[in-house]
């Protein structure tokens, strides 16, 4: 099974498959991890990935990662390249390198890899979304870059991550919200679905204050979505108010009133400069014609 990274960069199941076997593609992947040597690099040699998707780390889940390979060390290595002559930029593992420094490691163990910017971005972006541990600004801001490193529409995105179209949108569309909503979500004060339900208020002031009941009275879904009807259900009756209705006309009236008004057009018609006046009425539709006595 394809890895989304492989979907992004292998050039299509085609392209990668004509004139290879099934074996010799596993071959030419334990190759691979053959040629891929774990090295010691010098911890402070390391800075962590610019292209980073996750913006809010757990310091209790660092902590407890910390622990974890203080007492059976680091299963797996983190995975680095060259920055410059003397710095390496992580590519993948960045939760391992911030537990290993919290340890005051001096030395980590890594895997050294020759990725471009596009190949790095693409990798931590992913990584990071299978790990189904980011806010949803977190996960929206990552498809958003993956849909401009990769010149891609949002259905070929939801593709080869394997998700519903309405998903990524849904997620992007939270981007469209305010700045401090966006970072409420990052904070974890509110829940991707109570940004959601905020969508449909414009008002920022509404918004904010929306956010404060959210936090102090720790309203579900759907208490806020009721707050907000009770707030739209007053502009909806002004609307209403604004907007008469006006009353269906039956199928017979309308014959009649196109009846008389093509009458009229064919004396129009035929050098007579008949006048009309229309009045719709409550109960009753008024036609006035004026007829001149003399051409």
């Amino acid at each position: 099974m394809k890895s989304p990274f492989s979907r992004f960069f292998g050039g299509g199941d085609k392209a990668s498959s004509e004139g290879k076997g099934e074996v010799e593609q596993v071959a030419q992947v334990e190759k691979t991890k053959a040629a891929e040597e774990v090295v010691k690099i010098p911890i402070d040699k390391i800075i962590p990935n610019r292209f980073q998707p996750r913006t809010v780390f757990d310091e209790e889940k660092i902590e407890e990662l910390s622990r974890t390979i203080h007492t059976h060390g680091v299963i797996q290595p983190i995975v680095i390249r060259r920055f410059d002559e003397d710095r390496f930029e992580i590519i993948a593992g960045e939760r391992r390198y911030r537990a290993m420094k919290k340890l005051d490691w001096t030395e980590v163990p890594a895997i050294v890899r020759d990725l471009t910017d596009k190949e790095t971005a693409s990798i931590a972006l992913i990584e990071n979304l299978q790990r189904e541990e980011l806010t949803a600004i977190e996960e929206a801001l990552a498809y958003q870059q993956l849909l401009e490193l990769h010149s891609l529409t949002q259905e070929a995105l939801a593709q080869r991550l394997g998700k519903g179209q309405s998903t990524v949108a849904n997620k992007l569309r939270l981007l469209k919200l305010p700045q401090f909503v966006q970072e409420a979500i990052l904070r974890r004060e509110i829940t991707e679905r109570h940004a959601r339900a905020m969508i449909s208020v414009k008002d920022e002031e509404v918004q904010a204050q929306l956010i404060s009941l959210i936090k102090e009275y720790d309203w579900n879904v759907r208490q806020l979505e009721e707050h907000i009807q009770q707030l739209n259900a007053p502009k909806e009756e002004e609307a209403k108010k604004e907007k008469p209705k006006r009353k269906a006309i039956s199928k017979d009236i309308r014959i009649a009133l196109n009846t008389i008004k093509q009458s009229l057009s064919m004396v129009t018609k035929s050098g007579i400069n008949v006048k009309t006046e229309e009045e719709d009425n409550e109960d009753y539709y008024q036609i006035t014609v004026r007829i001149p006595k003399k051409k």
